[in-house]
């Protein structure tokens, strides 16, 4: 599943060729994705030109600049991925919507399993019910050790599933708050209200580092977005814990064990997170 960093990179990969370009033509081949797509989308969107890509949690934002201006919200969800095409370029199996440019390039969006969408929003974008309810960005200001202390007060949850709730912070997936908990030396079971604020604070740093890291990588990766292959140009990651239970620790030796919290496997090592 596309998580913050794939998603970044996504955004990072498709903006130069896409904003403040017109859209000339609008195709869509299926309609009937997660939400199904507008039926006057066509009409909103030909003539139109695109403002400055954005993202909010694993939301990509495109802003609408023409007579009925408005936001495309963009989900990736479970197997999506957006990329650049050209003219004669014919789209493969699974290719569902294109927007073709002034400049003969097309934004591609695939989705084998068609869990993603995309929608149109009026207004402010960020009153959206999606969007609205959603916490910090972990890279964001907003975004530090004392906010997690203070949300996780009297809370019995363990800290691995506190730390995917959207709403204390976003885009930190299954991956990444597995990966940052390691980094911080943080059992993934442990109550997340029984964590000091001391520990809360070097967790914090983790998941910036890990999410920091995983986007630079993925930066050496946007030549793919322009390709013709079809794939989504995520990256291969040097992950400590995440997909290798009953491997060796890298850092101390100990064989990793696997365990499932709120319905998702956890991998982590006993001797060095506590």
């Amino acid at each position: 599943m596309p998580e913050l960093p794939e998603v970044e990179t996504t955004r990072r990969g498709i903006a130069p060729h896409v904003e403040a370009r017109e859209i000339r033509e609008v195709i869509v081949r299926q309609s009937r994705l997660r939400h199904p797509v507008p039926e006057d989308l066509v009409d909103r969107l030909v003539g139109a030109r695109l403002g400055r890509l954005e993202r909010r949690a694993k939301y990509l934002l495109v802003p609408v600049v023409g007579e009925q201006g408005g936001t495309l919200l963009c989900h990736l969800g479970m197997s999506g991925s957006l990329r650049i095409a050209r003219l004669g370029e014919l789209p493969k199996k699974h290719d569902h919507v294109d927007l073709v440019f002034d400049d003969g390039g097309i934004l591609r969006y695939h989705d084998p399993r068609r869990f993603g969408f995309i929608d149109w929003l009026d207004g402010d974008a960020e009153q959206d019910r999606r969007l609205a309810k959603l916490g910090p960005e972990p890279l964001s200001e907003a975004f530090d050790g004392e906010r997690l202390y203070a949300m996780s007060r009297k809370r019995r949850l363990a800290v691995k599933p506190f730390l995917m709730d959207n709403a204390v912070v976003v885009g930190v997936g299954n991956i990444y708050a597995a990966e940052a908990l390691f980094l911080a030396g943080i059992d993934p079971r442990r109550e997340a209200g029984r964590i000091s604020r001391k520990r809360y604070t070097r967790l914090a740093d983790a998941i910036r580092e890990v999410l920091a890291a995983a986007i630079t990588q993925g930066g050496t990766t946007l030549r793919d977005f322009v390709s013709g292959t079809g794939e989504p140009g995520y990256f291969a990651q040097r992950l400590n814990v995440y997909g290798r239970d009953g491997e060796p620790c890298r850092r101390c030796g100990a064989e990793l064990r696997l365990v499932t919290l709120g319905q998702r496997a956890s991998v982590f090592c006993a001797g060095c997170q506590r």
